[in-house]
């Protein structure tokens, strides 16, 4: 469905009940399928991820698995079904994910003995695996790849005879998903020792001992660029500041955008308006890529010059997000500069734009998410596949609603 959006007429004050982080959802799952007696700690993340992990690790009689879209769900049931001695399961997706590498985790599980055989192309799913016990030792990765692969590794370790002892080569991407992976394996039990480039972890059982799933830091970071560009009160209901999700870093940022965060107000966590915006921004989002979207989108409406470096898994994906936002952006008449792999920059070049833009999202529900908030610049926008939000935040379209904004289904439309 493609949604034509008109802003509130008057500023924004809303209060919103955030989703459940789908990324420690996703490693619970997991975490408590290879925990003998586990028992999920609560309700879990209502989100395509989770519910294909569900549905997969529910029925131990599949033998062949679909994850659609799930790109979590394919890389961490990938290294889990490869443990599962005694089964052969197929593993498929959609065509995106069909065009997803996924080589440097098979490689790696394949060293450790797993038997993996690709059923179509080399180095992307479909995958037929037969689990078997697999010995553990020393292991090199590439740790520029993706975060995933080495959090689905972790997970496993302690399943391994003699655990695991990995090694992550190059420029490590994504650092405070690995530390969420190992704190998660903490609390179920399993001590871990991450040194320099070394991540250590030990043959042992897990212990059903896993914390409730906390409130999404990435989903927050939504309601964070709306209330930079509206220059409205947003507040939730619960958004714990010491977490273990690395895009607590939300925070941060979006205070050089003119947004404060309390998190003792007397509703819950209070954002609000500030004058404190930086004239240029300047950041580094290696360690938090799922942000960067949001964060491109607000300085563009807001017109702050940036340059954001750290970008280069974006490339990989739902689509290439550093390509999605400058084909969008061009859209508003904002011209943003890609001088290379890992970067995107603007310096305020505008051209004209003869109509309001018809945003294509690319089944990206992070494109969605960072692109309808443009409305508040331009009201009347559309955006197209609305629907793919169910990715990780189904209520979204709900919660702007609730905000004041008008969401109009219209006949779907080919963007410009």
């Amino acid at each position: 469905m493609d949604y034509r959006i008109t802003p509130p007429d008057e500023i924004i004050e809303t209060k919103v009940s955030l989703p459940l982080s789908k990324s420690i959802s996703a490693r619970t799952l997991i975490i408590n399928a290879l925990t003998p007696g586990g028992t999920l700690p609560g309700p879990m993340a209502d989100c395509d991820d989770t519910a294909a992990l569900t549905a997969a690790l529910s029925d131990p009689a599949a033998t062949h698995i679909n994850v659609g879209a799930a790109g979590t769900a394919m890389r961490f049931l990938t290294a889990y079904m490869a443990v599962q001695q005694g089964r052969t399961v197929t593993l498929d997706g959609s065509e995106r994910m069909r065009r997803r590498p996924i080589g440097a985790l098979v490689d790696a599980l394949r060293r450790l003995g797993a038997e993996i055989a690709y059923e179509g192309e080399e180095g992307f799913p479909p995958l037929r695996i037969t689990g078997r016990a697999l010995s553990g030792g020393e292991l090199e990765v590439d740790a520029s790849v993706s975060s995933q692969f080495i959090s689905a590794l972790l997970m496993i370790a302690p399943c391994l005879k003699g655990g695991l002892k990995l090694t992550l080569k190059g420029s490590l991407v994504s650092r405070p998903y690995i530390v969420m992976t190992l704190g998660l394996m903490e609390k179920a039990g399993v001590e871990s020792d991450f040194y320099m480039n070394t991540i250590t972890v030990p043959e042992r059982c897990y212990t059903p001992t896993l914390p409730a799933i906390e409130p999404d830091w990435s989903a927050a970071s939504a309601w964070y660029e709306i209330a930079a560009i509206s220059s409205g009160w947003v507040t939730f209901d619960r958004l714990p500041e010491l977490s273990l999700q690395g895009d607590r870093e939300t925070a941060s940022l979006y205070a050089d955008l003119g947004v404060a965060t309390d998190f003792e107000g007397e509703e819950g966590t209070e954002l609000s308006a500030t004058p404190d915006q930086l004239p240029r921004l300047i950041h580094d989002f290696t360690d938090t890529p799922d942000i960067a979207q949001g964060a491109v989108v607000a300085c563009a409406m807001l017109g702050i010059p940036f340059r954001f470096t750290g970008l280069r898994t974006l490339a990989v994906k739902e689509t290439d997000r550093r390509k999605a936002l400058v084909a969008e952006l061009a859209k508003t008449g904002v011209l943003v500069g890609m001088p290379d792999d890992d970067t995107l920059t603007w310096e305020g070049e505008r051209a004209p734009i003869g109509q309001l833009p018809v945003f294509d999202t690319y089944d990206d529900h992070r494109m969605v998410m960072a692109l309808a908030p443009v409305a508040l610049f331009m009201p009347g926008i559309t955006v197209r596949n609305a629907e793919v939000v169910s990715k990780s935040y189904p209520d979204y379209w709900e919660h702007l609603r609730a905000a004041g904004f008008t969401l109009e289904e219209v006949e779907p439309q080919t963007a410009e």
